[in-house]
């Protein structure tokens, strides 16, 4: 089947089996097109767990889908792809406790400290935080959430993305480290565990010197993912909604140049808007899902099937349900 038939069968499926379709921004526009509602991870969660239709297929990465799972454990998630997200990918449950007891070595009981991940992260992870007494958190909600926790007087554990964590502890005039990195801890306010996203690792300072000597006139939005001097250098920086506000609210005549996934920053606008890069900075698991694998999740409904279905157990479920839940509580 041609792309505009095979549209029209995933609508009338959809249609059939009352089924619900989400997409993440960064999805490629012929998926995002299909969705019933687009929006950033965590919106896409919440507006996901108060649908009515019994089926949902999430168009994201995997642990965009157990943040529905979370939320809304009677519905069934599907997604076309279980793409896994690189930065999700580098903690696991292993590597978060051996990361707590390196901080205990070297003189920081495990009691000392408030865990806080980011949303990007699998559930098992946020289980074990929300174990912990800490929060799950956003890039638009994070200073909030730290402010939060910091007012238990422990020090924060931030996982899995030291930019995000170092970008919010400058903004905050706080102290922050990465684990490993030859700094003292103890001397630190949010210590950050050693992960990223290698799509906003491609920005650099370079980059937005490039783009200021061309347009002397021009801004630059970012998202806290980018490294440190990156955003420093930015007259913007927000959370994939938070950016598309900030751009589509300026003058059309305005020059920017955007600094997160490019399949989001073409979609902004027609003209005057750049991606803040050399190279093409597509998240590659974000662009695993096609046409054709959302056809076929919806015919393996339709059959009874379920492929790439989403289950969490109940006891992980319910410890990352009381991390999220924190989070919404602030």
């Amino acid at each position: 089947m041609n792309d505009k038939a095979l549209k029209e069968e995933i609508l009338k499926l959809k249609d059939e089996l009352h089924v619900s379709i989400v997409a993440h921004f960064y999805q490629k526009d012929e998926v995002f097109e299909l969705a019933d509602y687009a929006g950033d991870s965590l919106q896409l969660a919440q507006w996901a767990a108060k649908d009515a239709n019994p089926y949902l297929i999430f168009c994201g990465v995997g642990f965009m889908g157990q943040s529905v799972k979370i939320l809304a454990p009677q519905k069934r998630v599907l997604m076309p792809k279980i793409a896994c997200c690189a930065m999700a990918r580098m903690i696991d449950v292993e590597y978060y406790h051996q990361n707590i007891q390196l901080l205990e070595k070297a003189g920081i009981s495990k009691e000392a400290m408030v865990p806080v991940t980011y949303i990007n992260s699998s559930a098992e992870v946020k289980a074990e935080v929300g174990k912990m007494g800490g929060y799950v958190c956003t890039s638009s909600n994070a200073k909030k959430i730290i402010t939060k926790a910091l007012n238990s007087g422990k020090k924060i554990l931030f996982v899995p993305d030291r930019c995000l964590g170092q970008n919010i502890a400058k903004e905050m005039g706080l102290k922050s480290c990465i684990i490993g990195d030859g700094s003292d801890p103890k001397e630190a306010d949010i210590i950050c565990y050693n992960g990223f996203c290698s799509v906003h690792q491609l920005f650099d300072v370079e980059d937005i010197a490039f783009y200021r000597a061309k347009y002397p006139d021009i801004l630059i939005a970012t998202h806290p993912e980018c490294k440190v001097e990156v955003c420093d250098a930015s007259d913007f920086v927000g959370s994939t909604s938070q950016i598309i506000e900030y751009v589509t609210k300026l003058p059309q005549e305005q020059k920017v140049a955007v600094g997160t996934e490019y399949n989001m920053v073409k979609r902004l606008r027609k003209e005057n808007t750049y991606v803040l890069s050399s190279t093409k900075p597509e998240c590659p698991t974000m662009n695993e899902t096609t046409l054709e694998d959302v056809y076929h999740v919806l015919l393996s409904i339709k059959e009874g099937r379920f492929e790439n279905e989403i289950s969490i157990s109940e006891e992980t479920r319910k410890w990352a349900h009381k991390a999220l839940n924190r989070m919404f509580e602030v």
